[in-house]
């Protein structure tokens, strides 16, 4: 029998930071052009959300915790108050409006606060 010899991987604090932005990029292209990007997001940000939730830096975790808050909030609205909307464009672009006024200045604000927070690189130690 071999020991197991620990392995460290190493997540740079470049890494972090660009995970850290990426539901924040979505939610913005999302609302730029909400169809059909904004339906793809819906899909794909699940699996962002999985991949970075539990990211080993928790800042990570926390600022796609807080992008994902917004936009499932935004989405639920849209389809609580769209059931009552019918073919009637007026009150859809009312509605992409004002959810595109909300997500996307929050949205870079995030962005902004991820750029100016001083990341660190995260070391993860594993047997092989």
């Amino acid at each position: 029998m071999s020991a197991s010899h620990p392995v460290q991987n190493t997540i740079s604090a470049r890494s972090a930071r660009a995970s850290a932005r990426l539901f924040n990029y979505g939610n913005i292209i999302s609302m730029l052009l909400p169809m059909p990007l904004g339906v793809f997001w819906f899909g794909a940000s699940m699996a962002f959300y999985a991949m970075n939730r539990n990211h080993p830096n928790e800042r990570v975790g926390y600022y796609t915790q807080q992008a994902a808050y917004r936009f499932y909030g935004i989405t639920g609205f849209v389809v609580v108050a769209g059931t009552f909307y019918g073919n009637n464009w007026i009150y859809w672009l009312v509605t992409w409006l004002v959810c595109a006024g909300i997500l996307i200045p929050w949205s870079v604000l995030d962005l902004v606060r991820i750029q100016r927070e001083e990341w660190h690189d995260v070391t993860l130690e594993a047997n092989a």
